[in-house]
């Protein structure tokens, strides 16, 4: 440990400060597990304020005059004193005070007084992070209750052991051992249990919940804070239930259900303001703050946050509230108001004694003080300030031997001396943290150093090494999906800065290649455009350079790639089978749960099942467009473009747009011809020569919120819906790929046509919606209709009990977003969510459940804004259960709408597969109305067969 202290003692003196490139991944998130300490029933609560350094208490007066009687009674008056001292925050005296009836019960021969009084004393001890004194004295008082275990009759020292049990608990989990937490609480249960004590057992069980949730076994802890729920809800309001109900909440945020766990913590509030606790009112308030926040309801966090700062007497809980305030500020970009909560900070942080709490807290507050020099121009505080913060930390999770706290500690610094392009110190500090995350088996944090490792790598131009410790940091992100979007509560919220660049930036690795750059004749304007990449052959080669000389050409690029040598196939194999893991884990991400499993292999979907359908991989990476393709039977082909990420996102915005408008054509052309230029042309010879009739897309980012029908050919003059049909799918792990079983086409459907106003929103009429059911029903060989007022969430749910459907149809108004909360369908008096619709198709007979083979959404849109939206669709496609699913990306009401339903299901009835029966009907509107948002919005999701 003197070897270490040495170092980070070297490294903080050698610290200089040196200046930045552009923002790098955000740090991690680092949440402390003890963020709201529990109560505890014996004292009605614990003391909130300011914790005290304690002076050498001194040793307490002998009681050798009194006579047993009295010093009984004495020892009973310190207690209560104690009680009262605690209460108000006075630790160090309360210390004192109990020091003295611990030992005038021992004196008067009351063992089990004085072993109650040790245990309120390690809670008093606790408070002032003196570790070893307060495991000395729950040791003595488990020593003093253990050998009488058996012999109390009348349960009253059973009731005081598990008390004690219960305490050894809260010090173990406050130290990071959570694992002996639960072992111990456990004991306490069945204590409680055996004497019918059910208010303590709830208690006991939320402290498991607690215990549970520093493990990051986020999911575990939801099950045994669902199962006291209900008795929670049956006690008198007291502490208990306030720190019940706030547990409660932070897990329902966790998971991800956002609106209940802000009505949750709302009951605990109430509960916290009627007790009259502050300090369960401001933990209460926190809470709020963080599930306000992950709402996007920054307003409301940030009243949270004042509140619980302004009320809180404990220190801690008013650090954490400034902290998350300070993120807040830091957001809004108020520089004024955040150099001086920061400076506040600094000062309340800085007498926090040593505990698990107080260390992350150090350590968040580390990471924020990057942000804050990274993205204002204030120029405070020193990078030196920062590492001391973090040093100090690790300092701290050393002397409580909290491993995991000085792994986060360890890699934080690292990162900041990564930040500082130190990055020999760096890489040394990383891989220290990285030792001690696999030794104590915590995955979910070595993931993290073992990606910033391959960034350091990266850095110092060690590509090979890079590209194995992030291969390292996948395969332990694999091995976590169980628990992923659980694994910290803030990483669901910010998903984009520390599980998605693992994805990418290995891909970006992988797909790197030594190639030739040649320079091609144009003007200044052209050579500022970007890049062209060739296939691999010289016909392609040869294209290229042809249509970057045409007038087509023009602004399209400056530079040829060349092909030197051919990317590894094994490395594209490993980039592809990423890009389809990142996938999925967006859909884990977005459901809050590892809900999706890999079903097979990827190639033999189109080797075997169709030998005229080639898969497309776009990778929108910063500096250029990936794409990788997999034709039947051979093996990967890549290109790419160089142009930057926010080029391709203004020409999708762009395109987005002007799809939305009908007098827009023209400019849909323009915009949509750019897109097919990158995604389609360098392949297009091999497309014609492998006689491909189906496009597969995997699609990345925001090329979802584009139709793939509408890309536009300028030298053939034709959409990509006249010349192949088109499907999509999240990834071919995840496909069924089985043809379209040859059954009569029984449907069922649904719609709502009038103006509703539902759940605060007005949803306007769908006139044409009545015609749209009664010609499906002309074309299918049986269905049944549910149509406005008969279209309720029971109707729906009892006809799929009772009828095996082969395709469920509804023409009804529905969002499709990037969070689970607000992607929905409407019925006549309510919104679905998509939960609740995945549990309204996976019907209650399991057997009948894969009957549904094709679902469809035929007034849905993407939220407006939400540039991931197409997430929504993508997650109620593979979530439902079903085979396919045919959506719109925007609500037409128009006949055209009725028309490409009815073609669709003529064609699907004639046999055709459902890509092709989709490219039939398209085309059939397109032949009288040639304006794309008539015909193009139609995507079909999962298998196209």
């Amino acid at each position: 440990m003197k070897r270490l202290n040495h170092f980070l003692l070297a490294l903080l003196t050698a610290f200089l400060c040196i200046a930045l490139s552009p923002v790098l991944a955000k740090p991690p998130v680092v949440y402390s597990a003890m963020q709201n300490l529990l109560e505890q029933e014996k004292w009605g609560k614990q003391g909130n304020a300011e914790n005290k350094e304690l002076v050498n208490a001194q040793s307490p007066s002998p009681y050798s005059l009194l006579t047993l009687k009295s010093q009984a009674s004495q020892a009973e008056s310190l207690v209560e004193q104690g009680k009262t001292l605690y209460e108000t925050g006075q630790f160090t005296e309360a210390v004192k005070v109990l020091q003295q009836a611990a030992a005038a019960f021992t004196a008067s021969r009351d063992e089990l007084k004085e072993a109650m009084t040790l245990s309120n004393l390690c809670l008093a001890y606790q408070q002032l992070g003196l570790w070893a004194e307060a495991e000395k004295a729950i040791a003595q008082s488990l020593k003093l209750l253990h050998p009488r275990e058996n012999t109390d009759t009348s349960g009253h020292q059973s009731q005081i052991l598990a008390q004690a049990l219960d305490m050894q608990g809260q010090l173990q989990l406050a130290q990071g051992q959570a694992e002996a937490a639960l072992t111990t609480w456990q004991k306490a249960a069945d204590i409680y249990q055996q004497i019918g004590d059910r208010s303590k057992l709830t208690r006991n069980r939320i402290n498991s919940a607690q215990a549970l949730q520093a493990l990051g076994l986020y999911l575990q802890a939801n099950k045994v804070l669902n199962e006291v729920q209900q008795t929670l809800t049956s006690l008198p309001d007291s502490l208990l239930v306030a720190t019940g109900l706030r547990s409660l909440g932070n897990i329902r945020r966790v998971v991800g259900d956002l609106n209940v766990s802000r009505l949750v913590l709302g009951k605990s509030l109430e509960v916290a303001k009627r007790v009259q606790s502050p300090k369960a009112i401001a933990e209460a308030q926190l809470s709020l703050g963080n599930t306000a926040r992950a709402q996007q309801d920054i307003e409301a966090a940030l009243k949270y946050y004042q509140q619980a700062a302004t009320v809180s007497v404990s220190s801690i809980t008013r650090i954490q509230a400034h902290l998350n305030l300070l993120n807040l500020l830091l957001e809004k970009k108020e520089d004024k108001d955040t150099l001086a909560l920061s400076s506040q900070i600094q000062s309340e942080i800085s007498s926090l004694p040593p505990s698990r709490t107080s260390v992350y807290t150090r350590i968040k507050f580390a990471q924020t003080l990057t942000k804050l020099k990274e993205n204002t121009s204030i120029d405070t505080p020193s990078w030196l300030n920062i590492a001391q913060q973090l040093s100090t930390a690790i300092e701290q999770a050393q002397s409580l031997q909290d491993r995991r706290a000085e792994s986060y500690g360890m890699g934080s610094l690292g990162e900041l001396y990564e930040k500082t392009s130190q990055f020999s110190d760096a890489q040394e500090l990383t891989e220290k943290a990285l030792f001690i995350a696999q030794s104590i088996n915590a995955s979910d944090i070595a993931y993290q150093w073992e990606w910033q490792l391959g960034r350091i790598l990266k850095k110092k131009g060690d590509i090979k090494g890079a590209i194995a410790s992030y291969n390292v940091a996948y395969k332990t992100l694999q091995s976590l999906r169980g628990d992923l979007v659980a694994i910290n509560p803030d990483v669901q919220f910010s998903f984009r800065e520390n599980v998605e660049p693992v994805y990418r930036e290995l891909v970006e690795l992988l797909l790197r290649s030594d190639v030739r750059v040649g320079a091609v004749s144009g003007t200044e304007t052209e050579r500022s455009s970007g890049s062209i990449a060739s296939f691999g052959d010289a016909s392609n080669v040869a294209d290229a350079r042809s249509l970057l000389a045409s007038p087509l050409g023009k602004g399209l690029a400056n530079t040829l790639l060349l092909p030197q040598e051919s990317i590894n196939q094994n490395n594209l194999k490993l980039a592809r089978d990423v890009i389809e893991s990142l996938q999925l884990a967006e859909l884990d991400n977005f459901f809050r749960s590892a809900c999706l499993n890999p079903r097979q292999e990827l190639d033999p979907v189109v080797d075997k099942q169709d030998q005229q359908a080639a898969v497309i991989y776009p990778i929108i990476l910063a500096d250029r467009l990936d794409i990788i393709l997999k034709l039947p039977n051979q093996n990967l082909h890549h290109y790419k473009t160089v142009i930057a990420q926010a080029d391709i996102e203004n020409t999708i915005a762009e395109l987005r747009k002007n799809l939305l408008n009908v007098t827009a054509t023209v400019r849909v052309k323009q915009q949509s011809q750019q897109i097919y230029d990158w995604l389609i042309r360098p392949a297009q010879a091999e497309l014609t020569k492998n006689g491909i009739k189906t496009l597969v897309f995997v699609l990345d980012g925001e090329l979802r919120n584009i139709p793939m029908a509408v890309l536009y050919d300028k030298q053939q003059e034709k959409y990509l819906v006249e010349k192949y049909a088109i499907a999509l799918t999240p990834g071919l792990q995840l496909l069924d790929p089985k043809p379209l079983r040859q059954v009569q086409l029984n449907a069922l459907t649904a719609g709502v046509s009038e103006k509703r106003p539902v759940e605060g929103r007005e949803f306007p009429e769908l006139q044409n919606v009545p015609r749209e059911l009664k010609e499906i029903k002309s074309e299918v060989s049986k269905s049944e209709e549910l149509l406005n007022q008969q279209f309720t969430q029971t109707n729906l749910q009892n006809k799929l009990q009772t009828v095996p459907f082969s395709v469920v149809h509804l023409a009804t108004h529905g969002e499709f977003s990037s969070d689970a909360e607000n992607t929905f369908i409407l019925t006549w008096d309510k919104l679905i969510k998509v939960k609740e619709f995945d549990n309204l198709l996976r019907v209650s007979d399991k057997n009948r459940s894969n009957n549904i083979q094709l679902l469809v959404l035929s007034a849905c849109q993407t939220a407006e804004g939400d540039k991931r939206a197409a997430l929504g669709l993508a997650g109620i496609a593979m979530r439902a259960g079903v085979r396919s699913t045919l959506a719109t990306l925007w609500s037409i009401d128009d006949r055209s709408t009725t028309d490409v339903m009815s073609e669709f299901y003529r064609q699907l009835k004639a046999g055709v597969n459902k890509a092709e029966a989709l490219q039939r009907a398209q085309l059939a509107v397109f032949a009288n109305e040639k304006a794309p948002y008539f015909w193009a919005p139609y995507v079909l999701v999962g298998n196209w067969l």
